[in-house]
């Protein structure tokens, strides 16, 4: 698990972006519960999640309607598959309209050039 924090601030919300290797649906259950365990993470607003199967994307919005087809259609652009990515929001009390995606789209593209440096 790889995991960058404090790099992303937006009007208060805070974002974290979290990735590592699944290759199965019970593989992505298993990586989201080890995350949650940290409980700043099952505290946080939201936990949205992409991830590209041979059989095709799988997401999770997490109450951030959007924000996981956000992510699977970078992870389908960088060709990185069998690689979950979690773009983690604690909001800050103002809303972001449609910035929230540009800000999922900078923690992803964060985590993509990051994630080997």
């Amino acid at each position: 698990m790889t995991q960058f924090t404090g790099f992303l601030t937006d009007r208060g919300s805070k974002y974290a972006v979290t990735g590592g290797v699944v290759s199965s649906r019970d593989e992505v259950r298993s990586f989201l519960k080890q995350l949650t365990r940290d409980k700043k993470f099952a505290k946080a607003t939201h936990n949205t999640w992409g991830v590209l199967f041979e059989d095709g994307p799988q997401k999770g919005d997490d109450g951030e309607s959007g924000a996981g087809l956000v992510i699977t259609r970078m992870l389908e652009r960088a060709d990185l598959r069998n690689h979950i990515v979690v773009v983690t929001r604690w909001y800050g009390g103002v809303k972001l309209g449609g910035d929230r995606f540009r800000r999922v789209q900078d923690a992803v593209e964060h985590y993509l050039t990051q994630k080997d440096a």
